[in-house]
């Protein structure tokens, strides 16, 4: 399992050719290093599952980095748990829908928001499976 933290390139320095840059020190510094490159790297690699968290989306409950997602599962095989955006149930679907394997949330299940339930309820009514 590689985790990645990864954001849009911000404007006026150096973009990386997918538009998305890896991340340290909870996304506040930026490494250069292309994100979908490097997440297609690490599979190579061997990494079994990459957990992918938009520090753009992080902690806005606006949703998933739903083009991010989608870049990510072109070029990787392996499973891709999305992470950062979540704020409504509506949300999750559409991750799935952009190539998320699997859906993490936190902070809308610990002050109650939302329930695991009602997410496993909106993935299959759109169809998704679920266990």
């Amino acid at each position: 399992m590689v985790s990645l933290d990864a954001r849009r390139t911000p404007g006026g320095e150096q973009p990386t050719p997918s538009g998305y840059e890896v991340t340290t020190h909870g996304g506040r510094r930026g490494t250069g290093i292309d994100a979908v490159e490097w997440a297609e790297r690490v599979a190579e690699l061997g990494a079994g599952e990459l957990l992918l968290n938009s520090m753009d989306a992080d902690g806005t409950k606006a949703g998933f980095d739903l083009d991010m997602l989608a870049a990510v599962r072109a070029r990787v095989a392996v499973p891709v748990i999305a992470s950062g955006g979540a704020g409504a149930v509506e949300h999750f679907a559409p991750a799935v829908a952009a190539g998320a394997d699997a859906v993490l949330a936190a902070s809308v299940f610990h002050f109650g928001q939302m329930t695991v339930g009602d997410v496993k309820a909106s993935l299959a009514a759109a169809g998704h499976p679920v266990r």
